[in-house]
C-alpha cells in the first residue's frame, strides 16, 4: 500500500528540469508512464481519476516548454493536477494524496513552489493568472509567462467571463488554455457547450487553424509575429470576427487542436511562447483518456474510489445488514416523493446533479429539475424568480459553494422574503477534499440574515420532515436545511412525513449538572457519549435543538433554569455559529451558565477522513465525553 513503481523515464523525473533533458521523441513514453502511474496509484489509494488522465499530454507539454515555477501555471479546480504534482517533486509521496497529514488533492501554495495558486472551487484560474500577469508587467518581468488551464465546464460560471473581458484589454502576457472535454463532473449544459461544439466542427475555423499551424511550423517566430496580423485580417474574409466569442473579446484565438497529441501540443506551445499579449488556445481532450471504462462513464469515474485496475471492478463495502443511506440520497428520493404530491415543487442544482442526488428527480421529472451548470449565483436568483411565481423551489448547493452566491441569498431572496428552500449538502467537515470544500461557515453566514430559517437534521427522519415542512403553504420564508456528506444513522429511513414546528427542538434525555445542546448530525455523537458516561455515573442531559434560527426559546429557558453547565456541539465554525447563538440568548436573558463550545475551531482544518477531523477538532463522541468529564471535575488524564 506504499509507493507505486514508476516507469524508467518517469522514475528519473523529479523536477521539470529533468523532463526538459529528454528528447521530444521520448515525451510520448513519458505520457504513457505518467498515465499508468496515476492509474496504479488511484486504483489502490483512491482519489480523482478521469480529469487527470485527460490532461496527461498537456501537463507534460506545459512543463517541457515553460520554465516553471518562474513561469506561473494555474490549474482550475485542481482535479486534473495529479500529473502536475507527480512531475514536480511529489512522485515518491503521491500515495499520501488526500490522506490525513498527506498531500492535498488540489494544488496548494504551501505544499510546493510549483503550485502558484491554491484551488479547489472552479472557474478561478483566468482571474488568478491574469492578476499574476498584470503584476509581472508592472514589475517589468517581461520574460515571465502566465498560463491558466480551464475546462469548458468551469467556463459556465460567471467569473471566467469577467476575467476574459478584462484580459482582452489588459495587454498582459497571459495564455488561457481551454481544455474542452464536454464534461464537468456531470455532462456540461448550456449554450456555451453548443458553441464550443460548433467552433470545433466549423470548416472555416479548421481551415484557419491548419493555415496558422502550417505557418508556425515553417516560419521563425519573429516572422510569424509580423505576418500574424495579416493572417488575422485574412480570416475576416472567411469568418466574421464577431462569430468567435474569444476574438470578439480581443483575445488571440488558436485551435482547436488534439490535446492528446503530445508533440502537437508541445510544438503549439513553443509557437505561442513568444507571442505577446492575451491569447487563448483551445484543445480537445477526453476525460478518462487511456482507461477505457473511465472514457465510457466519465461521471462514475470522476472519483470512483479504489478499484481493480485490471477488471475495473470498483471496491464497495459489502454488508449483510441494512446500511443507512447517504444524506444526499435521502434528499434525492424525498424531493421526488414530495414533488409527486406537490406540483409546485421544482429542483435546481449548479452542476452537481449526481453529487447532490437531484439526478433522481431529473430522471423522474426532467421538466421539473434543472442543472444550471457551475453558476451558483444564477441558481439562487433563478430560484428567487421562480418563487415569485408561486413555485416551491429546492435549491441544492454544497455548503462551501453557497459562499459564492451570498449576495443573491441576501438581495434576491431574504430581503424579498421569498420561500426558497436552500438544501446545503456537504455541511461540516467533508473529509478528503479538505479546506476548500469544508462546509464550515454556513451557520454564521445564514443565521445573521433576517427572514431566514436555519435548520439541521440529526438523522434522515428529521431531514425528510424538514423538507416536508419547508414546502408547506404556510412556510413562507427562506428555509435553510444543512446536512453532512455521507451516511446517516437510520437503515429504515422512509418514515411517514410529519410537520416540525419551526423553531422547536426536542429533548433526547434528561440528566443532571450538564446539558449537551447539539445541532445536526453531531447529535448522534452526543448519544454515543452519553451511553459511555452513564457507565461512569455521569448523566448529562441531551437536547437536539434542530433550529439555529429561530432558536427554541422555551426550551432554552428551561435549560438555563436547570443547568449551570452547558456544552454546545456543532459541525461548523464556533465563531458566530450555533454556540454563539446560545451565548447570545443567555446574555440577552441575563443567564450566566458556564458554556463550552465544541465545533470547528478558528483555523483552517486540513483534509482527512471525517472521523479523523472530527476527532482532531474535539467534537466526536470521545471529545464530547471528555468535555463532560472536565465539567464534572473528573481527571481526564486518568481515563
Amino acid at each position: 500500500m506504499g509507493e507505486i513503481i514508476a516507469g524508467p523515464l518517469l522514475s528519473q523525473i523529479n523536477t521539470p528540469d529533468d523532463l526538459k533533458k529528454l528528447d521530444k521523441s521520448q515525451l510520448k513514453q513519458v505520457c504513457d508512464e505518467l498515465r499508468q502511474f496515476i492509474i496504479d496509484c488511484v486504483s489502490i489509494h483512491g482519489g480523482h481519476f478521469g480529469a487527470s488522465l485527460g490532461v496527461v499530454e498537456l501537463t507534460v507539454a506545459l512543463h517541457y516548454v515553460y520554465n516553471t515555477p518562474y513561469d506561473q501555471l494555474v490549474w482550475d479546480v485542481g482535479h486534473q493536477a495529479y500529473g502536475h504534482k507527480i512531475l514536480t517533486g511529489r512522485r515518491s509521496i503521491f500515495h499520501t494524496n488526500r490522506k490525513y497529514g498527506g498531500l492535498s488533492g488540489f494544488p496548494k501554495r504551501s505544499e510546493s513552489v510549483y503550485d502558484s495558486f491554491g484551488v479547489g472551487h472552479s472557474s478561478t484560474s483566468i482571474s488568478a493568472a491574469l492578476g499574476m500577469a498584470v503584476a509581472s508587467k508592472y514589475k517589468g518581468e517581461l520574460d515571465r509567462r502566465h498560463i491558466a488551464v480551464i475546462g469548458d465546464g468551469a467556463m459556465t460560471a460567471g467569473l471566467p467571463f469577467e476575467a476574459l473581458n478584462h484580459a482582452g484589454v489588459s495587454g498582459a502576457n497571459v495564455l488561457i488554455i481551454l481544455n474542452d472535454n464536454n464534461m464537468s463532473i456531470d455532462p456540461n449544459v448550456g449554450a456555451l457547450k453548443e458553441y464550443l461544439t460548433d467552433i470545433t466542427t466549423s470548416h472555416a475555423y479548421n481551415k484557419f487553424r491548419d493555415d496558422v499551424w502550417n505557418l508556425l511550423g515553417k516560419l521563425p517566430t519573429k516572422e510569424f509575429q509580423k505576418l500574424a496580423s495579416k493572417v488575422e485580417a485574412g480570416l475576416k474574409g472567411v469568418v466574421s470576427k464577431s462569430s468567435n466569442l474569444f476574438e470578439a473579446l480581443n483575445l488571440r484565438y488558436f485551435g482547436p487542436i488534439d490535446g492528446h497529441n503530445v508533440l502537437k501540443v508541445t510544438e503549439t506551445l513553443k509557437g505561442l511562447h513568444d507571442i505577446p499579449g492575451p491569447k487563448l488556445l483551445h484543445i480537445k481532450t477526453v476525460k478518462g483518456k487511456g482507461y477505457e471504462l473511465a472514457e465510457q462513464d466519465q461521471t462514475l469515474w470522476h472519483a470512483p474510489g479504489t478499484f481493480d485496475k485490471i477488471t475495473g471492478k470498483i471496491n464497495k463495502k459489502i454488508s449483510t445488514i441494512p446500511e443507512p443511506p447517504k444524506y444526499q440520497d435521502v434528499f434525492g428520493h424525498t424531493i421526488v416523493e414530495l414533488a409527486e404530491k406537490n406540483p409546485l415543487i421544482m429542483g435546481i442544482t449548479p452542476a452537481m446533479p449526481s453529487g447532490s442526488s437531484l439526478k433522481f428527480m431529473m430522471d423522474a421529472m426532467p421538466d421539473r429539475a434543472i442543472d444550471v451548470g457551475i453558476a451558483e449565483q444564477h441558481a439562487v436568483t433563478l430560484s428567487a424568480g421562480m418563487a415569485t411565481q408561486g413555485l416551491k423551489v429546492f435549491c441544492n448547493i454544497y455548503s462551501s459553494f453557497m459562499q459564492r452566491a451570498y449576495d443573491m441569498v441576501i438581495h434576491d431572496v431574504a430581503i424579498q422574503k421569498l420561500p426558497v428552500v436552500f438544501c446545503l449538502d456537504r455541511a461540516g467537515l467533508v473529509g478528503d477534499d479538505g479546506p476548500t470544500h469544508h462546509g464550515a461557515y454556513d451557520i454564521p453566514y445564514m443565521r445573521c440574515i433576517p427572514n431566514m430559517v436555519v435548520a439541521a437534521p440529526m438523522n434522515e427522519q428529521e431531514l425528510r420532515n424538514m423538507m416536508y415542512t419547508a414546502q408547506l403553504p404556510d412556510t413562507n420564508e427562506p428555509y435553510v436545511i444543512r446536512y453532512p456528506r455521507g451516511q446517516g444513522v437510520m437503515p429504515q429511513w422512509r418514515t411517514p412525513f410529519e410537520q416540525i414546528e419551526t423553531g422547536t427542538g426536542r429533548k433526547i434525555c434528561d440528566g443532571r449538572d450538564v446539558a449537551i445542546l447539539t445541532i445536526g448530525h453531531p447529535g448522534n455523537y452526543a448519544v454515543s457519549a452519553c451511553k459511555v458516561l452513564l457507565a461512569e455515573d455521569l448523566n448529562p442531559a441531551h437536547y437536539d435543538m434542530r433550529f439555529v434560527k429561530p432558536l427554541d426559546e422555551r426550551m432554552l429557558h428551561e435549560i438555563a433554569q436547570n443547568y449551570t453547565k452547558i456544552i454546545t456541539v456543532e459541525d461548523g465554525t464556533v465563531v458566530g455559529g450555533f454556540g454563539s447563538a446560545i451565548l447570545e440568548f443567555m446574555s440577552a436573558n441575563n443567564y450566566s451558565p458556564e458554556v463550552k463550545m465544541l465545533g470547528i475551531p478558528d483555523r483552517i482544518v486540513e483534509h482527512g477522513k471525517p472521523e479523523e477531523l472530527h476527532r482532531e477538532c474535539g467534537y466526536d463522541a470521545q471529545g464530547i465525553a471528555t468535555a463532560v468529564r472536565e465539567f464534572a471535575g473528573v481527571n481526564v488524564s486518568s481515563i
